[in-house]
This record gives structure tokens, sequence and C-alpha cells, in this order.
């Protein structure tokens, strides 16, 4: 069992999808988000990269 500390949400509290189902706020897919809490952080860590792509293909990234 590892003990490290499972790696946060990228959850921003603006909650809205846009027509492809993805979260406006945080960049995830509604798959991605109702599976979060069954993530492992390595998996987790593949999500918030996605996110990442997603935010920077969209301009949003600052």
């Amino acid at each position: 069992m590892s003990s490290e500390r499972p790696v946060a949400s990228p959850c921003v509290h603006v909650c809205a999808l846009d027509d492809q189902d993805m979260c406006i706020g945080c960049q995830r897919s509604v798959a991605e988000i109702t599976r979060w809490g069954l993530m492992d952080n390595t998996e987790r860590r593949q999500v918030l990269q996605r996110c990442h792509e997603r935010a920077k293909a969209q301009g949003i990234l600052l």
C-alpha cells in the first residue's frame, strides 16, 4: 500500500458542461469526473495531463 497522498481534483467549482460534455471549469469529461474517486494516482495524473492539453487547445491556459 502506498503512503502517497491522493492527487487532488482539478475541480474549480465552475461546473458546467459544454456541447462535448466537457466541464468548462476543470476540462474533465463526464466519465473522468464520475470515475475520479475510483482512480489511482497514476490515472489521475493522466487525466490532469489531458485537462492541461484541452485547456491549452482552448486557449484558456494561463
